[in-house]
């Protein structure tokens, strides 16, 4: 049986959750703080729904810890809608994505079968692995397995891959995606490339996909796209 540890410690937010993912058959292991959520995983969950503001120890702390530790759990960040700037630590952290509060219960359950889904198939996913968009379907895939992207996210590796090779500025894509003026903070960008690099199994740091570009954008490298 597939195991979640939820680690909550609103009971308002947990108990209801905790019984939702029970039936979708899941065996689900509630922690009320930061040092429970760290316990429990080392017992290896297949999944760390991870509220940021628990007690004892705040939840970008046990994800920190989690990484440092080499555990490679997929993490799903639950966030205040306030807490953008949060949401970006976590995901830096090592989080896997995020929902933000009050979420919808149905979001959350697709993110949740979404990242165990894609933990099960990390393995084909590794190696020359093919990013396919068909823009008229609003459907991207890696592989043979279709990404599940928001709305954003889906944009952003649509313009990405449409300018493949070359470098896109963050103007640009704040220009394109979220139709405004850049005024030189782009957090919400950054949040979003973020995610959308975990979902394509990328990394920052010897990416495979997307290169940052000091102080311009970002780059799509075309060996790996079509």
């Amino acid at each position: 049986m597939t195991r979640v540890l939820l680690a909550e410690d609103d009971p308002a937010i947990s108990e209801p959750l905790a019984r939702a993912l029970r039936r979708e058959g899941y065996d689900v292991d509630v922690r009320a703080d930061g040092q429970g959520a760290l316990d429990g995983a080392q017992d290896n969950p297949d999944l760390l729904i991870l509220d940021l503001g628990l007690p004892l120890m705040n939840g970008l702390e046990v994800c920190r810890r989690l990484r440092a530790g080499g555990s490679s759990v997929p993490v799903l960040i639950l966030t205040a809608r306030a807490e953008e700037v949060d949401t970006v630590v976590g995901l830096d952290a090592g989080a896997d994505d995020y929902v933000t509060k009050p979420f919808r219960l149905a979001e959350l359950l697709a993110r949740t079968r979404a990242l165990l889904r894609r933990n099960l198939q990390e393995e084909e996913h590794e190696g020359g692995a093919l990013i396919r968009i068909d823009a008229d379907a609003r459907r991207a895939f890696i592989g043979d397995n279709e990404l599940q992207l928001t709305v954003k996210e889906f944009d952003l590796l649509r313009v990405l891959v449409r300018e493949q090779g070359k470098v896109v500025s963050r103007e640009q894509l704040m220009r394109e995606i979220w139709e405004t003026a850049w005024l030189g903070s782009t957090k919400t960008l950054d949040m979003h490339v973020s995610v959308l690099r975990r979902k394509l199994g990328d990394d920052a740091a010897q990416p495979r996909f997307i290169t940052t570009v000091r102080g311009v954008g970002f780059r799509f490298e075309p060996e790996h796209g079509a």
